[in-house]
């Protein structure tokens, strides 16, 4: 499909568990994920959403195709590391969507992360369930 001969533009995205490797190709707009369309990969339209925001924040909506590895987390997770990739690989692209970006919050790692869970308790915070007598 893609040889590594044809130009693009790499950026690495990372949200929860999921870390994403997007390459950017000039081309039509077709989104390829772990060598699957979008449609399959993402059941949700608004996961398909949140992967091609940063091309709407930037006006390059359809001026790219998305090639993108991700791996571990869940599927919302995994939006989100494609996402927070497409918006570095697009600054490879031209720096000056560096200010468009940044408002719109998509250069920013969200640190969110699962909290662990602690000894004598059933979860992260969810204490056994008192009994009064």
């Amino acid at each position: 499909m893609y040889t590594s001969a044809k130009p693009y533009f790499y950026g690495t995205g990372r949200r929860k568990k999921s870390i994403a490797r997007v390459r950017l190709y000039p081309g039509t707009g077709v989104i390829t994920i772990n060598g699957r369309d979008i449609d399959d990969y993402f059941g949700l339209e608004t996961l398909k959403l949140i992967v091609n925001q940063p091309f709407g924040t930037t006006d390059n909506l359809g001026k790219f195709d998305i090639v993108a590895t991700v791996n571990g987390g869940g599927i919302s997770g995994q939006a989100g590391a494609i996402r927070h990739g497409v918006a570095r690989a697009l600054l490879n692209v031209d720096p000056n969507y560096r200010s468009a970006l940044k408002a719109a919050g998509f250069l920013t790692r969200d640190p969110r992360m699962k909290e662990r869970k602690k000894y004598g308790l059933k979860a992260a915070r969810r204490a056994p369930q008192f009994s009064k007598r």
